[in-house]
């Protein structure tokens, strides 16, 4: 039975579960949102660091056997994936912003990526745009309320359209650009939104599928268990706070002291 761990801080990395689980319908996925230290994206590295390391620990203490692991989050992928798998023997993949197919999709030569500051101020962001966006204009903006925006849509159904109408607009994204990176997890939840928000021909690109596509590589499916496993399983869902909700099951885990 394939036993897939997800990371995020909270509810965005759903966004690249979602591609994962057409992929493997009836692996066991196992969803563990560090949502005391929501958002990510506002964290110094060191305390960032130190949470993705106690959640490593967690999970291979109260999870196992787990068969590989997703760090479903940009701004923890761009900063801890190598420390993280320096500690483990389980195979971990990361989410990387997806400039390289904005850059070979674009024909106005002009990118967005929208992103939560952490990632557009990271070091690791100016490496991906000068190897795959060299002769690309890429225009970088940030949002947290963007963030919690997602949480809200996720977790109640529907998102104060007005909210994030404002922060569209105040974030005064180019009418250039024909390509708009998405690159945190939780902004595709919001993908209809802002597009409509932005009201502009754009193509938004997230890393979702390229993401599920690594992990076939180094997880394939088993075509000989599909016929004893036909059975979807549910998503069993972790969080480090607790949340109001009656959408999902949540349990309440503590990470484990380092």
């Amino acid at each position: 039975m394939q036993h897939i761990v997800i990371f995020d801080s909270g509810i965005g990395g759903t966004s690249v579960l979602a591609h994962i689980q057409k992929a493997f319908p009836y692996a066991c996925f196992s969803y563990l949102m560090d949502n005391l230290y929501l958002p990510y994206g506002e964290l110094a590295s060191k305390v960032l660091q130190k949470r993705l390391l106690q959640k490593l620990k967690t999970a291979e203490a109260s999870f196992k056997p787990i068969d590989l692991i997703v760090v479903a989050c940009n701004t923890a992928s761009t900063q801890s994936l190598c420390l993280l798998r320096s500690h483990t023997d389980i195979p971990i993949v990361g989410v990387v912003p997806a400039i390289k197919p904005a850059a070979s999709r674009t024909k106005t030569k002009k990118i967005g990526l929208l992103a939560t500051p952490a990632t557009t101020n990271n070091d690791y962001i100016q490496k991906l745009i000068k190897n795959h966006a060299n002769n690309i204009d890429v225009h970088l903006y940030s949002s947290l309320n963007l963030v919690a925006l997602a949480e809200q849509k996720f977790w109640n159904g529907s998102v104060d359209e007005q909210a994030l109408h404002t922060e569209i607009k105040n974030l005064n994204i180019s009418k250039e650009i024909d390509c708009l990176v998405l690159g945190c997890t939780h902004f595709p939840i919001l993908s209809s939104e802002i597009l409509k928000a932005l009201n502009i021909n754009i193509e938004l690109i997230d890393s979702g599928s390229a993401i599920a596509n690594r992990v076939i590589d180094l997880l394939p499916v088993n075509a000989d268990k599909l016929l004893l496993e036909e059975i979807k399983k549910p998503v069993r869902y972790y969080a480090t706070a607790p949340i109001s909700n009656t959408k999902e099951k949540v349990e309440i885990i503590k990470l484990i002291d380092l």
